[in-house]
């Protein structure tokens, strides 16, 4: 399909009658066409489409068409239906009465140009743009970001389950590129062992009856994966990507030894984030956070918090389900700085703190990150009464450490295990600690003197300093409005069921948390054109009585 773009023309008059005699008191989607005006181009989507070909549908229209269907939180043939049957959504997109609009496939197509040509973000993008225009929307104000949880489309499988159904997977996809030859390689029994899903048959309960059917599955796998290998003349077999799946899953399962494959044992499996959990969807992961296991992703939602302005989504980033929140702060920072949307201030929860990130923000972005930060782990901060590194004295350029009783250490080493964290440990001389009248609220050895763990000197002052602060109410009430974020997070899963993907693959589900993204931006901005005040926290009839109780 090709594209040729077309200026955007006003509303039709029929439709603009219609519209306004059937919402006399307004509407959000004609509020946001009137006051907004169009917010995409063709032009900027021209690069997705080639030159030649039946003429396209015009881009613009299509993104608004998605942006629209993830505020309802529609599937792509009631979207369809939408524009060809709701007046708010023709108005919105400038279309006669009459038009009968398009195939819903066309919206999916749509999408699968937005990934192909890396422009996904250009839904959310287009829109911050206009809002910045209208002066709806400035850098330098204050943001805050918070992530949730994101279930992939996918059954949860156990490892013998996961086995089985990937070589299934592999299977299926076999026999629909390559029949003939899977005929002539497929042993009679794999059509009963493999003709149905695994769930639907019972799995053994005993643990070496389902060692004995994994080592069986293992078997038949290899069998497969040695035949693939062997096809001389359809070495293209190797490429399918079922088959990468299958030798990628088999890998993380079994182990070659010498008598064959062996099911590997749980201490020798790889860790959640680098381990393919479903085969239909192998770029979704394990992870767990407090009370929630889930595979699949996780979504970081950025968004402006100035009590002035509308509250926008400013940046969405998609990551594997294992990724650390506080691996993304500097990839959020990077986004925003690359928009020009920097903050002055980034609220976040502890997930996103540590002494690194706090110092990086601040001397690569000038951005200050306001969150709580770990308190110290040690028996000593948690006994309440004992020493911890907060109440030593650390002099840097001399290299030594005093303790509460004023002993000075006598060695300062780089640290024995730097993968905690730690750069330095200083060394405290064992005739000091030993008759110390101090040392039970010190340390727990019985003969080894205090040893303290340290970070490189920015990293423990800001550490420490965060630490302080975080316990003053000038630090509780600045941090009071990241609260306000979990809404967002609450309006997208009402609107637009953020926390389950529609698709497949990391890609794709990150369309739909742009798309649903731009979606509440464009609820928010029509409230805020309608002068809808910001929502209060809710609060029940008995709970409004408390300050009258007495």
């Amino acid at each position: 399909m090709s594209l040729h773009p077309q200026p955007i023309g006003p509303v039709p008059e029929e439709t603009a009658r219609v519209a306004h005699a059937v919402f006399p008191r307004g509407h959000a989607y004609l509020r946001l066409r009137d006051e907004l005006g169009p917010i995409y181009e063709d032009a900027v989507f021209a690069g997705l489409f080639p030159t030649r070909g039946q003429p396209a549908e015009a881009p613009w229209r299509l993104a608004l068409v998605t942006v629209l269907q993830f505020a309802e939180g529609l599937t792509d043939r009631q979207a369809a239906d939408a524009v060809r049957s709701r007046i708010d959504w023709k108005y919105a997109l400038g279309l006669e009465l009459s038009d009968a609009g398009f195939d819903h496939t066309v919206l999916s197509e749509f999408r699968a140009r937005l990934v192909t040509g890396q422009a996904v973000d250009l839904l959310l993008e287009l829109l911050l743009r206009r809002a910045e225009a209208l002066g709806l929307l400035r850098a330098r104000g204050r943001q805050r970001t918070d992530s949730t949880h994101v279930l992939a489309a996918v059954r949860v499988l156990n490892r013998l389950e996961r086995a089985g159904e990937t070589l299934r997977a592999a299977l299926n996809s076999l026999a629909v590129l390559a029949p003939d030859w899977l005929q002539g390689i497929a042993p009679p029994a794999w059509y009963e062992r493999y003709g149905h899903r695994v769930e639907h048959a019972t799995l053994p309960h005993s643990e070496a009856e389902r060692r004995q059917q994994a080592a069986l599955i293992g078997a038949d796998g290899q069998h497969l994966l040695h035949a693939i290998d062997h096809a001389v003349e359809q070495p293209w077999l190797q490429q399918v990507p079922a088959v990468q799946v299958l030798r990628q899953v088999w890998a993380e399962q079994y182990v070659t030894e010498a008598g064959g494959l062996r099911w590997r044992e749980v201490k020798e499996i790889p860790t959640p984030a680098e381990m393919i959990s479903s085969p239909y969807d192998p770029e979704a992961r394990y992870s767990s956070k407090r009370s929630v296991d889930w595979v699949g992703y996780k979504v970081h939602l950025t968004e402006t918090c100035d009590p002035d302005r509308p509250h926008l989504i400013v940046n969405v980033e998609t990551t594997p389900a294992a990724v650390a929140d506080e691996v993304m702060v500097p990839v959020v920072h990077a986004a925003l700085a690359r928009a020009g949307r920097l903050p002055a201030e980034h609220l976040v929860d502890a997930g996103y703190t540590d002494a690194p990130v706090l110092l990086e923000s601040r001397r690569a972005y000038g951005v200050t990150l306001i969150g709580p930060v770990s308190e110290d782990p040690s028996w000593q901060a948690r006994s309440g009464d004992g020493f911890t590194k907060a109440d030593f004295s650390v002099d840097w350029e001399r290299q030594v450490v005093t303790c509460p009783a004023g002993k000075h250490s006598i060695s300062w080493l780089p640290h024995t295990y730097p993968k905690n964290g730690m750069t330095w440990e200083a060394r405290f001389a064992r005739k000091d600690c030993t008759p110390c009248p101090l040392r039970s609220r010190c340390t727990r050895a019985k003969l080894e003197p205090r040893i303290v763990g340290l970070q490189t000197r920015d990293h423990f002052e800001a550490l420490q300093a965060a630490r302080r602060w975080q316990r003053t109410d000038e630090f509780r009430q600045r941090y009071a409005a990241r609260a306000g974020v979990e809404a967002t997070h609450a309006q997208a899963v009402r609107r637009s069921g953020l926390r389950r993907t529609r698709y497949i693959g990391l890609a794709k589900t990150h369309v739909q948390h742009v798309a649903t993204a731009a979606a509440v931006n464009v609820l928010r901005l029509a409230a805020w054109c309608a002068g809808t005040p910001f929502a209060t926290t809710r609060c029940s009839h008995f709970a409004a009585l408390q300050p009258l109780a007495r």
